[in-house]
C-alpha cells in the first residue's frame, strides 16, 4: 500500500513586527528614490515583453541602447513574429545570449498572434507559457504594463531580501513568497524597483556601502 501524500504546511505568517519593519524600510526607500520605476523604455506592453527578453543577464542600459533601432525595424508584433531569427539574433548580439532571446521575441510573437488575439495575456501563467518568459519576466510585464500587483525577484531583489532580514531563501520564488507575506500588496511593484534602486546605487553585491544606507538602522547585516 502506498503512503500517503503529506500534506503541505501552510506558509507561517509572519509576525506582526516583521510587516512593520518591512513597510518601515520601504518608506526610508520610498523617501530616497521617489522616482524610483522600470527603467526599460518602452511604449506599449509589446515593447516591453520583448525589453524584457533582451534583458536577461543583461543591464538595462545596454538593452535601451538596442531597443530604439530595433522597435524601429520591428514596429509591432506581426513585424517581430514574421521576423527571421537569424536576422534577429545579428541585431541584438550586443545584449548577449543572441540566439535564444531571437527565438524566444519570434516565438512569443507568434505565440500571441495565434493563442492571444495579439494581445499579451494578463495572467501569470500564460505569460510564462510563452517563450522566454519565466516568473519574475512575467511579474515585471503584470505589473508594469497593466498595473497588477506582482513582486518580481531579480538578483538585486533577493540580495536585499536576504541582507535587510526580509527572507532567508535562495530561491526567487521562495523569496517573492517570503516579501509578498510581510509587505502589502498594494506596495509590491513599487518595492520591487525601490529595491533594485537601492541595489544599483548603495547596497552593492560587493562592498554595500553601509554608511550611507538610508535603512541602516532596520538592517540586520550593516555594521
Amino acid at each position: 500500500m502506498r503512503p500517503m501524500p503529506r500534506a503541505r504546511k501552510a506558509p507561517r505568517k509572519p509576525p506582526a513586527a516583521e510587516r512593520q519593519r518591512a513597510a518601515a524600510i520601504l518608506d526610508g526607500l520610498e523617501r530616497e528614490y521617489p522616482q524610483a520605476g522600470i527603467q526599460l523604455d518602452h511604449v506599449d506592453p509589446v515593447q516591453l515583453m520583448v525589453a524584457v527578453i533582451l534583458s536577461a543577464q543583461c543591464t538595462d542600459a545596454r538593452v535601451n541602447l538596442v531597443t530604439p533601432g530595433l522597435f524601429e525595424r520591428y514596429p509591432d508584433l506581426h513585424a517581430f513574429a514574421d521576423a527571421d531569427p537569424d536576422a534577429l539574433e545579428d541585431e541584438i548580439r550586443s545584449c548577449g545570449l543572441g540566439r535564444s532571446k531571437a527565438r524566444s521575441i519570434v516565438g512569443s510573437s507568434r505565440a500571441l498572434l495565434e493563442r492571444f488575439g495579439g494581445e499579451l495575456p494578463r495572467e501569470r501563467d500564460a505569460l510564462m507559457s510563452l517563450p522566454g518568459i519565466g516568473r519574475k519576466s512575467a511579474n515585471v510585464i503584470l505589473s508594469n504594463a497593466f498595473g497588477v500587483p506582482a513582486f518580481a525577484v531579480d538578483t538585486h531583489v533577493g540580495r536585499l531580501a536576504r541582507r535587510l532580514g526580509l527572507s532567508r531563501e535562495q530561491d526567487p520564488t521562495r523569496v517573492e513568497r517570503d516579501l509578498t507575506a510581510r509587505i502589502d500588496r498594494e506596495r509590491w511593484s513599487r518595492g520591487h524597483h525601490q529595491l533594485i534602486w537601492h541595489g544599483r546605487r548603495c547596497c552593492y553585491a560587493r562592498n554595500p556601502e553601509c554608511d550611507r544606507c538610508v535603512v541602516a538602522e532596520l538592517c540586520p547585516s550593516a555594521p
